[in-house]
């Protein structure tokens, strides 16, 4: 009778910790280098999204943060710019409490798409659909990896997020560049 009460409760506070917090698929970048390339686990969010798995393509050649590879998103001098979602492995409760961390650098060298640029951060109930900003970084102009922490309250339920290289200005385009690698798990922060 005490093993069946150890083990149902050792059950129940693991499905508590597995309910606190998430980890998003392939959340470091983890793939085979290559040029306009989605990392496995991710899917584009805007036309013409062609991500690149680094080091080793189009100039960029500064080592991972987490693991071996990450991930380089683009703005473009025509108005667009890159950005990959996936759909959250649970989705993220309207008014909860929740916080995760990534890693942020730029290249100085990046085949002339050289300019500093921000990430933003979006959840949605739909694919790609912007629903909440979540995130909206400084412009990163450094070429070491610097961790940025995100702790937020979702507007409605969510089921996926999206990351997307963004302008310093938004009435200003330019070709520019941002770096990203080590999200760490999305926690639920009121059970921290």
């Amino acid at each position: 009778m005490v093993n069946r009460i150890l083990i149902f409760g050792f059950l129940a506070l693991t499905a508590n910790v597995s309910l606190a917090q998430q980890q998003l698929r392939n959340s470091s970048f983890e793939d085979e280098p290559a040029d306009a390339t989605m990392p496995m686990g991710w899917f584009a969010c805007e036309d013409a999204t062609t991500p690149d798995i680094l080091p080793g393509y189009w100039g960029v050649y500064a080592e991972a943060n987490d693991g071996d590879t990450y991930v380089g998103l683009i703005t473009r001098g025509n108005g667009t710019f890159e950005a990959i979602g996936q759909r959250l492995p649970e989705k993220l409760e309207k008014g909860g409490c929740y916080e995760f961390s990534l890693d942020l650098a730029h290249s100085d060298n990046y085949s002339g798409y050289n300019k500093p640029v921000k990430l933003r951060i979006w959840l949605g109930d739909k694919k790609c659909q912007r629903d909440q900003m979540i995130f909206e970084s400084k412009t990163i102009d450094n070429a070491d990896w610097e961790s940025f922490k995100v702790d937020f309250k979702p507007t409605s339920n969510s089921k996926y997020i999206f990351l997307e290289a963004y302008y310093q200005y938004e009435q200003f385009n330019h070709k520019g560049n941002i770096l990203i690698d080590n999200i760490s798990v999305i926690a639920d922060c009121s059970r921290v």
